[in-house]
């Protein structure tokens, strides 16, 4: 199996999935809340070596996804990681 950078995948924090590349990231960063992600989310791409502006533009695309149903368990299942088609 490929490792992929840009496979989207869930990660720690609960109803996100974004590119593992980014949880790798935020991991590094000791980032693992949402309200710690949403505080930088703005200035995310000058705040965090290894996010770039299309790597902020997914995170925060995803953090407008969840921002309705903060604190409510994702309806449906989503499989673990699946492949994005397309380019970042």
């Amino acid at each position: 199996m490929r490792y992929d950078a840009y496979q989207i995948c869930a990660g720690p924090i609960r109803g996100l999935h974004l590119p593992r590349k980014a949880w790798e990231v935020l991991r590094n960063e000791k980032i693992t809340t949402l309200d710690q992600l949403s505080a930088i989310a703005h200035r995310i791409e000058q705040l965090i070596p290894g996010i770039g502006p299309k790597m902020a533009r997914v995170i925060r695309a995803e953090l407008a996804r969840v921002a309705p149903v903060q604190g409510q368990q994702p309806k449906g299942h989503l499989p673990h990681c699946h492949q994005r088609h397309g380019t970042m």
